[in-house]
């Protein structure tokens, strides 16, 4: 972090705190500081290829970016076999080959489902593992509003995980119905239009 005369500080800013010691000299200690949380929504699913153009960018240029498809199947892919790319760029899917797109086709089906919300939880539970490791630069969790809405990932749990991430870039959540907290918690929303 680069501190400038010209910028104004405000008292709770915890990224830098000043420290007078007897000889009335200022010491400035450091606190880790997390990156942004990004939001992109749009009205239509589908429409992220920008974030996965800019994903692929910033690997190339020496970054390590994870991203998660959450509801992006087709692949067996899973957390076992991810795809490297650019030698910064982690890409995993779901381990279930379906796409979860239709709803109702994935509530009729008993062992789909179970299928689905098992391999979605999989994923979920390396995410949380990555933003606590600290050791990705850049982290997406593509259509992750879109297993909240299914009920696969508990939005509290989000909110707790993102609260206690552990990452120096950014994190990007993308979806459609995004839940007001989280809104919230966003220092960046992109609304992405057709």
């Amino acid at each position: 972090m680069v501190i400038s005369s010209s910028h104004i500080y405000s008292k709770s800013n915890l990224d830098v705190a000043n420290i007078n010691n007897t000889a009335n000299k200022k010491n400035v200690k450091r606190f880790s500081q997390n990156g942004q949380i990004q939001i992109y929504r749009s009205s239509y699913r589908g429409s992220y290829s920008s974030i996965i153009r800019d994903s692929l960018r910033n690997a190339a240029l020496g970054r390590k970016v994870l991203l998660i498809q959450f509801m992006k199947g087709g692949v067996k892919q899973g957390v076992e076999n991810a795809v490297k790319l650019c030698g910064n760029l982690t890409w995993v899917r779901s381990s279930h080959c379906f796409d979860q797109y239709n709803f109702e086709e994935i509530e009729k089906n008993k062992n789909l489902k179970k299928n689905i919300y098992e391999s979605t939880f999989e994923l979920w539970n390396f995410c949380k593992k990555e933003l606590q490791s600290g050791e990705n630069d850049q982290i997406i969790l593509d259509e992750i509003f879109l297993a909240i809405e299914m009920k696969i990932i508990d939005k509290d749990d989000l909110i707790s995980t993102l609260e206690n991430r552990f990452i120096s870039g950014d994190v990007i959540l993308t979806g459609t119905d995004i839940p007001k907290d989280l809104l919230l918690m966003a220092n960046q929303i992109t609304e992405l239009r057709s």
